[in-house]
């Protein structure tokens, strides 16, 4: 009889380390980072179709985002985009002859250079100005201007608008896969 009521308890005292353990990962998942697999190209090359991120979701309700941040965020009720943050709340944004302007000064995007010694003729990004885009002159408070590295070949804030903070998942930098991309991504 003794021996039941341990085995019972053993195994009731398992029941509830799994179920803690359980509640513990879908409370992380859901409220701290989950994992995204990038789906397309209009990141490349700092992020290759497959690669798989980590999102972080704390990182905007504690701070809201930065320029450059790389992005995921709702663009569609089934899809997620992950871009990178050009212009903030306040900015005006305008392209001239490949160069970003950010409230008319130049901007350096490094992250750019391997696409622009790849371009042969031409330029990597087309000149554009915010308002020809959106019609705003400045991005209003709540909104972000994002775009994607592969600029030839991305479906950004060119062509789907501004895109609402509360739209915006989280932030991610860190890749877990595959192996040899382990780290962190700028």
């Amino acid at each position: 009889m003794e021996q039941v009521k341990k085995e019972k308890n053993e195994v009731w005292e398992w029941a509830k380390a799994l179920l803690i353990a359980f509640i513990a990962a879908w409370l992380i998942r859901y409220f701290l980072f989950t994992p995204i697999v990038v789906d397309g190209e209009s990141m490349m090359p700092t992020l290759e179709n497959g690669e798989r991120m980590i999102v972080n979701k704390i990182g905007y309700e504690v701070e809201g985002p930065n320029r450059y941040d790389i992005v995921v965020f709702h663009a569609t009720e089934k899809q997620d985009y992950i871009k990178r943050v050009i212009g903030l709340p306040g900015d005006h944004v305008a392209y001239k002859n490949d160069q970003l302007f950010i409230n008319g000064e130049p901007q350096e995007e490094p992250y750019l250079e391997s696409n622009k010694n790849e371009v042969s003729s031409g330029t990597l990004t087309e000149d554009f100005t915010l308002e020809e885009l959106t019609g705003e002159k400045v991005i209003p408070d709540g909104y972000l201007f994002v775009m994607g590295d592969n600029r030839s070949n991305s479906t950004d804030s060119r062509i789907i608008g501004l895109v609402p903070m509360e739209e915006v998942i989280g932030s991610t930098s860190v890749a877990f896969w595959p192996l040899n991309e382990i780290g962190r991504v700028q």
